[in-house]
């Protein structure tokens, strides 16, 4: 009875909720998640947010919850990041920011969420990877824009040092750089697109002091029923039949907290925001 119980205050929680943000804990000490090297980032993002979501609900009471909040935080405490002031001069904390929709709120929200976690005043760089027009793969300085435009804001507040690109050509980052009152610091490059750097980005990177570097982020992070499948693998206890199908993926944000001296990783982690669909 109890089970069922909590089964219906879950529900009605979930009914309410407006917004879901999971923040997945340090992964290099998880010792929880499935898959010990997951193939690829979409399959890591997946067992975080399935093991995030799950580890909530058996670790939540909900009858300690007086009220329906419109935003529900998913998170184990326990497994939280947070950086004190002692090591902050001695960690490099970098983030890339996957949006999935085109809304500029995004950025600062997950700017500012990303602080929050860790107890830092700023994030040392952020990538940005914009919603891809996916169904052709050129990008274009006016589809950039707007998101830039809030990164340099955000820039000016301190709330982060420098700001990056994903999968720029030449061409279209020298037009970023000539445009940009704040600069691109870094360029990824995606190694299945291109095995070797093309001499023109090289040389233009060279040039203006852009840091390439490789990653193998596939263009759509994950797709909306990726997400919504693994929402529901991650519910249980009499929760399945949760309608997930409003849920959809606003931005993910991956950080890595760097220790400078010795080049090592010594937190990894993902924050991901949801919302739900307006009927």
């Amino acid at each position: 009875v109890h089970t069922d119980k909590k089964a219906m205050k879950f529900k009605m929680l979930l009914d309410h909720a407006k917004t879901l943000r999971f923040h997945t804990g340090n992964l290099v000490s998880r010792s929880r998640l499935k898959k010990k090297c997951p193939g690829s980032p979409t399959e890591e993002l997946q067992d975080c947010i399935q093991a995030t979501l799950s580890d909530w609900i058996s670790t939540t009471n909900v009858f300690l919850m007086q009220d329906f909040p419109d935003t529900l935080d998913c998170f184990v405490p326990q497994e939280t990041d947070v950086i004190t002031p002692e090591e902050r001069e001695e960690v490099k904390v970098s983030a890339k920011l996957f949006l999935c929709e085109s809304v500029q709120s995004s950025i600062r929200d997950a700017v500012e969420m990303a602080c929050q976690t860790l107890a830092v005043s700023q994030l040392d760089s952020v990538i940005i990877a914009p919603p891809g027009p996916l169904e052709n793969d050129s990008q274009t300085l006016a589809h950039l824009q707007p998101a830039w435009e809030e990164l340099e804001t955000l820039v000016k507040s301190q709330q982060i040092a420098a700001i990056g690109t994903s999968d720029l050509d030449k061409d279209l980052l020298e037009q970023l750089y000539n445009w940009a009152q704040v600069k691109p610091s870094s360029n990824q490059v995606n190694l299945a697109s291109c095995c070797v750097m093309p001499p023109d980005l090289t040389a233009f990177a060279k040039e203006f002091d852009i840091q390439l570097l490789t990653h193998n982020d596939p263009k759509e992070l994950m797709s909306a029923g990726t997400f919504q499948e693994t929402m529901q693998d991650g519910l249980q206890d009499g929760l399945q039949d949760l309608n997930v199908a409003d849920w959809r993926l606003e931005w993910v944000l991956r950080y890595n907290v760097i220790v400078k001296s010795r080049g090592i990783i010594k937190s990894k982690g993902y924050l991901v925001s949801a919302r739900k669909a307006s009927p």
